[in-house]
This record gives C-alpha cells, structure tokens and sequence, in this order.
C-alpha cells in the first residue's frame, strides 16, 4: 500500500469534495479520483459513498481514515526527526490554543525562542472543545485548554491558574463598588463570548439556581471587542483575569467582585498519552514543567 493513496484519501475525507482535494494537492480531480479507487481496489474496500450529494465514509472508510491519520501522524514525526538530526536545534511545534489561552502561552514562547531560535513554532487557533480530537488524531502535539479533558488517552499537566473576573467601565453605576451580590445584576446587559465554554455555562447556571435574570443581549466574537464595549459602558462582562489586568491596573476597567461567584481557570497543557512527542515539543514540556 502507498503512503501517497492514504494521503489522496485523508484530503479527500477532510474536505469532502475531490475538487477541494484536488487543489489541496496540487493535482487534478482525475487523478485524486483514480488514487482513491487504487486503494479502494487493494483493499477490497468501498471507502465512499457517492450516491448522494455529499461524500460519506463507509463503516471502512472510517476505519481507514483512523489508520491514514496515524500514517500522517508518523510522516511528521519522521520529518521532524531527521530535520533536527541534521541541524541540533531544528524542528516544528504546532500548539492548539484559543483566543484567551494564547495569552497564557506568550511568555513561555519568548523563552523557549530565546533557546531554541531554529525551531518554527505555530499556536494554531482552535476551539478550546475540539482541542483534545485534534489532539488524539494527530492535528496537534500541543494544546493549551481550561478544563480537565477526562480522556486517559490525553495528559494534562497545569500550567497556569486563573479566574474569571467581572468587570464594568470606570463611568459604570458599579464601578465605585468593592462587591456586588448577583441579584443586584439582573437589569444588567452583558457582553458574551459567542463561544461555548464550561465557565460560560457555570455563569449560566448560577444566575438560573439564584433566579435572577442574565440578559445576554450582546455576544462578540473576541474578548478584545467585548472589552472594548465594556470599556465604552455599553455593557458588562465576566472575562478572564489575564486578559484585562492590565486595564483595571490602568483604570480604564474596573474589577467588582461577586458574592455568590468565585470561578477559577487552571489553564492545561494537554498531550497524547502513547504518540512519542518530538524533540521540540518535549523540550517545550521540560520548559513549563
């Protein structure tokens, strides 16, 4: 079997189109076309359905993209083997983050730039909830989450711990308060991430439990949009620490704290538990470790 026909066929289930797989490839649809029916031949296998509009992998296709992405997996490690035994220090990291986790990230970077400049480093953004899949099927080495993924395929180790903080404009009816209790905020507008988190529903949940009203009337989709609203008195927000300390130590943010709410982050370097890692990413665990 050859390492390129699973590779034709990888592209193919990934984008869901032969056209597509074809451009991905630099190769023409014909030729991406015949290279899946060569392997389908050799291994006596329908791997695609093409009777409707869209591509579906059958029950085989499924298993042979597993075994396809664990051949890619394996050609990036190699690749990235022999590049740093030619050259000590040279390599790849790629590093699956989100916007705010990306922050956590920066100051580990510098440093391991400063030791290992030849190494290309690449934080790849990524939703923190497909983080482990990516993971597990060989998209990443790397990735920084805020949750404990529960999966004994994955290991996690604790880089950085955080909490989620609410905070109002300096012009805000709140912003001379030390606390606030959660029933004083149900006439508030909040400005949300529009994307799904563990600690959004906990926020969610809590103002439900305590029957007070969350009006969610805004949702953007970066934290510098949501505290540059906050900051204009447009609404309120609860944000990771992280990414406002340096405005609430400037005062163009301010920080009032929540009875009833106390949500800490601990922010994760997630791994696969059986993929060797390579040279660079184990040089980048040893760093935070």
């Amino acid at each position: 079997m050859e390492l390129y026909s699973l590779q034709v066929f990888l592209a193919v289930a990934t984008e869901k189109s032969f056209s597509r797989a074809a451009e991905k490839l630099l190769r023409t649809q014909p030729a991406v076309s015949l290279g899946v029916q060569r392997l389908e031949q050799e291994l006596g296998e329908k791997l695609i359905d093409r009777s409707g509009k869209e591509l579906i992998l059958t029950d085989a296709g499924r298993t042979v993209i597993e075994y396809a992405r664990r051949f890619q997996s394996l050609q990036q490690e190699l690749d990235n083997s022999l590049a740093e035994l030619r050259d000590n220090s040279a390599g790849r990291l790629t590093i699956g983050a989100n916007e705010s986790a990306t922050l956590y990230l920066l100051q580990h970077i510098e440093r391991y730039r400063d030791l290992y400049p030849k190494i290309k480093v690449t934080v790849r953004r990524s939703l923190s909830s497909r983080i482990p899949d990516e993971l597990r099927d060989g998209n990443l080495e790397l990735g920084v989450i805020s949750y404990d993924p529960g999966d004994e395929r994955l290991k996690s180790k604790v880089i950085y711990s955080d909490s989620l903080v609410f905070v109002v404009s300096p012009k805000h009816r709140l912003a001379h308060r030390k606390t606030v209790s959660i029933e004083e905020l149900g006439a508030e507008t909040f400005i949300a991430h529009n994307v799904l988190s563990p600690y959004r529903e906990i926020v969610i949940r809590t103002f439900r439990e305590r029957k007070v009203p969350l009006g969610i009337d805004v949702e953007m989709p970066t934290i510098e949009t949501i505290r540059r609203l906050v900051q204009n008195n447009l609404g309120v927000a609860f944000l990771p620490r992280m990414c406002v300390e340096q405005e609430i130590e400037q005062k163009t943010l301010c920080e009032v704290r929540v009875k009833e709410m106390h949500l800490e982050r601990k922010i994760r370097l997630v791994y696969p538990t059986r993929r060797a890692l390579s040279h660079a990413a184990k040089a980048f665990l040893d760093l935070v470790g």
